[in-house]
């Protein structure tokens, strides 16, 4: 894998690993808060019978009052501004009337285009009192995240973000999804490299300044194998366990990783508690 500088690449996927400079990360700080501002706004809105098309509706409304695109509407023939993923729903699920139940957990994932630039970012709810597992669920994949962001460091590999959610999930009985993976973001929503949330320490391309990308594990109470409906966009998992991701789109500094998409009031994980 070789890499360029971002202002010399062109604006499409070519295989090359993209560094950004001081200009690039400031488009990613203001498009990250955009988009984890959104996802504040839907912890207010969440709770039993709200359905997920309007979780998807006001998500569209905040990106046009802000002047801002989002990314997923009609792409590649989405029809919708947000994935919403119920239960065993692993990713890209799709908005509809279905209200939410009392103990659902769901995935909300939101990418705003602010100026050309890809705030990406997704958060796990708690619809109502949701079961101890699922509590778990939820606490374990959020530490997954974050331990896997505070692996990277310049000189470091991306095997070592894999390595750190790996270790640190298959010991709780619980397993990593390999059939997604993170990505490289910046002007380009989906870029080189890959960033897969299981690995060895070592191994793949190596942490450079200027790198931003998605840390985003997805985690099963069960087995991690999953399959993609017939609608072609939602994955479930095989045995119909609990799924489970959160997502943050970072960048590797000199000294270490910048987070964009932290959200302003601090909700991290659930429970959240709405201002």
């Amino acid at each position: 894998m070789t890499y360029v500088e971002a202002a010399q690449a062109p604006l499409r996927k070519t295989g090359h690993i993209k560094l950004y400079g001081p200009e690039g990360f400031e488009g990613m700080r203001r498009a990250g808060q955009l988009t984890a501002r959104a996802l504040d706004e839907v912890a207010g809105l969440i709770g039993p019978g709200v359905s997920t098309e309007a979780i998807d509706r006001l998500v569209f409304e905040f990106a046009m009052d802000n002047k801002a695109y989002p990314a997923t509407l009609m792409y590649r023939g989405y029809r919708y501004s947000v994935c919403t993923s119920i239960n065993h729903v692993v990713c890209h699920g799709m908005p509809n009337a279905r209200p939410l139940r009392d103990g659902d957990i769901v995935n909300v994932d939101i990418t705003l285009v602010v100026d050309g630039w890809y705030g990406d970012s997704s958060r796990m709810y708690a619809v109502g009192n949701v079961p101890r597992r699922a509590e778990r669920l939820l606490d374990v994949t959020y530490e997954a995240m974050m331990l896997g962001i505070a692996a990277i460091k310049p000189g470091g590999h991306v095997g070592d973000i894999g390595a750190a959610i790996q270790d640190f999930v298959e010991p709780q009985h619980m397993s990593v999804v390999r059939d997604f993976c993170g990505h490289g973001v910046g002007q380009v929503f989906h870029d080189e490299p890959n960033i897969v949330h299981v690995g060895r320490p070592g191994e793949g391309p190596e942490l450079k300044p200027g790198m931003i990308f998605t840390v985003e594990p997805m985690i099963n109470l069960g087995r991690p194998h999953v399959k993609v409906l017939s609608d072609g966009w939602t994955a479930v998992t095989r045995d119909r366990s609990l799924s489970a991701q959160f997502e943050h789109a970072v960048g590797v500094t000199e000294t270490g990783v910048e987070i964009f998409t932290e959200s302003p009031k601090g909700y991290h994980k659930p429970p959240y508690f709405p201002a």
